[in-house]
């Protein structure tokens, strides 16, 4: 799981861990959250471990599923949650900025793909890319990062047609607004942009990460086994 010392990939890690997976914590910077992840599962009697790495380089990704192969033995699943975004202007938008996009949130789950199929046991295994409504809803301002969205949608769709002989499903996870650290750091949370969501909504209110966190459960489970391909908008109606 990467990306998943805080937020959407915190809360999913939880709920994997609860329905009986052994978990890898994956963390960029976070490490302390991280932690608090690993804790949160074995004090709930889960298996997990946190191991650090960037998933935009390819000698970190390899050290990431060794560890796991390490840990458990086997990998099974891979969740690419893993991403940066920073809304910006046209007008200011650098080489540097795209690069940072581009190189984390498609180059990452490109290399991290790779090595997961390389540790899938004979049987295929199942990958979740966590995408975005903003793929195919692009907002303002949201240009570079509506982009890398719109890649990972398409790697999804390409990857579940080449892997699929192979019994790997591959599937899109895309939410909507939801109360996460990143989107509250951002100043979304309370904002006049958070009620406008809400008034598109038709549940009339934003998502919270135990929302996504159930769909990619079903997605990663056997009663999904039927699933691939697609692109799963979990946003209560907004899109």
């Amino acid at each position: 799981m990467t990306g998943a010392s805080k937020g959407i990939g915190a809360e999913v890690a939880r709920a994997l861990a609860a329905e009986g997976a052994s978990v890898v914590v994956n963390y960029a910077s976070s490490r302390e959250g991280a932690d608090r992840v690993v804790a949160d599962i074995t004090a709930a009697g889960g298996k997990a471990i946190a191991v650090g790495g960037d998933v935009s380089k390819s000698n970190d990704v390899t050290a990431l599923f060794d560890a796991a192969k390490q840990a458990y033995g086997r990998v099974d699943i891979l969740i690419n949650n893993a991403g940066v975004f920073d809304f910006k202007p046209l007008e200011e938008i650098t080489e540097a900025h795209f690069e940072r996009h581009f190189r984390i949130n498609v180059l990452g789950p490109i290399l991290t793909t790779q090595a997961a199929v390389k540790h899938f046991p004979i049987s295929g295994g199942v990958i979740i890319n966590v995408s975005s409504v903003v793929a195919f809803s692009p907002v303002p301002n949201s240009s570079v990062y509506s982009a890398t969205k719109g890649a990972l949608d398409t790697l999804t769709r390409t990857y579940a047609q080449e892997l699929g002989p192979r019994n790997i499903r591959v599937v899109s996870l895309n939410p909507g607004l939801v109360s996460t650290e990143g989107s509250q750091s951002l100043g979304v949370i309370g904002s006049p942009f958070e009620q406008q969501v809400i008034a598109e909504t038709p549940l009339r209110r934003i998502g919270l990460p135990t929302d996504i966190a159930k769909v990619a459960v079903f997605l990663a489970s056997d009663d999904a086994g039927w699933i691939t391909g697609e692109i799963i908008t979990v946003s209560g109606g907004q899109s």
